[in-house]
């Protein structure tokens, strides 16, 4: 029997056999023996509890018969509805199912959260950044004993389930997301995922893991915004740290690998006030207002400009980049909220 319907079969089912036992009391005795509703609802009540009070009138031979009846399937209903509660909380069905409710109502209060799916090596270093970086996430995994092993403080936030269908991602609050990082170590399964998140969630941004060289061009074209190799970053990573190893850590630092007592934060257009679209870099006084730098520039048409002039206007589908510190980052957010 699949876990999603035993809650009926062990708790509402044995419910709905007790209060139907209790309706065929009340409606017998009203019909048999012409009782009110209230007289009724007594009768049933002593009746099935078998606690032996006296009837609320004299019995017929019907109101016997029927009696007898009711003590006789109301004790095989009670026996069975206490066997089937006893055994769900015991086999730990109850509280999985309170679980499996606890995490669907979180999920339901996110908003512009990120989903990674699988939990593997590069998923627990997703998870790690993004914990750090205090973003909420929410995460895929389809095997029991990962769940198991996970984390404490990511339980809340963790979705059993097998990424590529539907149901999960949906299950996942996929629809109001901001991004979905997937981490799967077989390409067909990433592109699968890529492709129903794509057309779930048009604006998602989209991060998927490939292993195979030829894959990358394939995530791109399925909806992914960016593919990452891990096998061929991290030995170029390696290579780049023999070369320029002080110049590879100072950006570990930035991009918070080794910490997070440095902030590399990106602004968007959409996230200036009013009074500060449209404006130069001057016009901002980010230096003056936060000790924050602006390092960076993306241009509407995608072209980066390192460390920009002060006379570069911010237009739409424009970003900028500010370095500082986490003191210094949070009052940039202050500033421009």
């Amino acid at each position: 029997m699949q876990r999603k319907f035993r809650p009926f079969f062990n708790i509402y089912f044995p419910i709905a056999l007790i209060a139907t036992i209790f309706c065929i009391g009340i409606i017998g005795f009203i019909i048999i023996e012409d009782y009110s509703i209230f007289d009724a609802y007594y009768m049933t009540v002593i009746t099935v509890a078998t606690v032996g009070f006296q009837e609320v009138h004299p019995l017929s031979e019907s109101g016997r018969l029927f009696t007898s009846f009711l003590i006789i399937t109301s004790f095989g209903t009670f026996a069975y509805a206490l066997t089937s509660l006893s055994k769900y909380v015991i086999d730990g069905e109850f509280n999985h199912y309170f679980k499996n409710y606890k995490v669907n109502s979180a999920i339901q209060q996110l908003h512009d959260h990120i989903i990674i799916c699988g939990y593997g090596r590069n998923g627990r270093q997703a998870a790690q950044v993004l914990k750090k970086h205090n973003k909420r996430f929410v995460v895929i995994e389809q095997k029991a004993d990962v769940i198991e092993g996970m984390n404490k403080k990511y339980e809340s936030l963790v979705v059993q389930g097998d990424s590529t269908r539907d149901e999960t991602l949906i299950k996942a609050g996929i629809h109001k997301a901001k991004a979905l990082i997937t981490t799967l170590p077989i390409d067909a399964d990433n592109l699968f995922i890529v492709l129903s998140a794509r057309s779930l969630n048009p604006a998602l941004t989209i991060i998927s893991r490939a292993s195979d060289d030829n894959s990358d061009k394939k995530l791109k074209i399925a909806g992914a915004n960016n593919v990452i190799m891990p096998d061929k970053i991290g030995g170029a990573h390696m290579a780049s740290l023999v070369m320029q190893p002080d110049v590879i850590e100072f950006i570990d630092v930035i991009t918070g690998q080794e910490g997070t007592s440095i902030n590399l934060e990106e602004i968007t257009f959409d996230n200036l006030p009013q009074e500060y679209r449209n404006k130069t870099i001057k016009d901002l006084e980010v230096r003056q207002k936060t000790g924050a730098n602006i390092v960076g520039f993306k241009t509407a048409q995608g072209e980066y400009v390192i460390n920009p002039s002060a006379d570069t206007k911010i237009i739409p589908d424009a970003k900028l980049f500010v370095l500082g510190t986490g003191e210094q980052i949070k009052k940039l957010k202050e500033l421009f909220n």
